[in-house]
């Protein structure tokens, strides 16, 4: 991995491990409480006249990658069946995250069971169907069951530190 120093204040910079902490505390966490608020994940899309277009996703960090769900004829859905190219940003606990790359719908049962039990543990009732994810509930922006696991490979993330210690990274996978 290739890190740049993007800070102008003469801060080191940030290592990657800093933000996969945290990527993978979430992901690991079970949502047990509902005054435990989970992050927001935010993914921008391309639509086809080049506008993007961003929306609010549950996300999980997996292996060195994201895992989320998009009904196909959502725009998102309909945006990535076009143009894979898309990002995932996030405000972890002390840096606030951007990571680019390219998204790819999971089709292989394995994976769709593996990510369907880790959003389980998590408190979403997933569960693997043939070659999507389904549950009794989902976000009202998902469309109706069935939902397309995608994954997102980064190509490129960006971090800027909110706390001690500060600074601003780009890395490069």
């Amino acid at each position: 991995m290739e890190a740049k120093n993007l800070d102008i204040y003469g801060d080191p910079p940030i290592p990657w491990s800093r933000p996969l902490g945290q990527l993978e505390a979430i992901a690991a966490k079970p949502y047990t409480d509902p005054a435990d608020r989970r992050k927001t994940f935010w993914l921008s899309t391309v639509r086809p006249d080049g506008r993007p277009h961003l929306a609010g996703i549950g996300a999980l960090w997996v292996d060195g990658k994201f895992y989320f769900t998009s009904g196909s004829k959502t725009r998102k859905g309909r945006n990535l069946a076009e143009n894979p190219n898309c990002a995932i940003s996030v405000a972890l606990g002390d840096i606030d995250l951007v990571v680019e790359g390219r998204a790819a719908k999971v089709t292989d049962a394995a994976t769709l069971q593996r990510i369907a039990e880790r959003f389980g543990a998590q408190g979403w009732p997933a569960r693997a169907t043939d070659d999507a994810i389904t549950a009794e509930y989902s976000a009202p922006s998902a469309g109706p069951p069935p939902w397309d696991l995608y994954e997102m490979t980064p190509v490129t993330a960006f971090g800027v530190a909110t706390a001690k210690p500060y600074g601003a990274t780009r890395w490069r996978f």
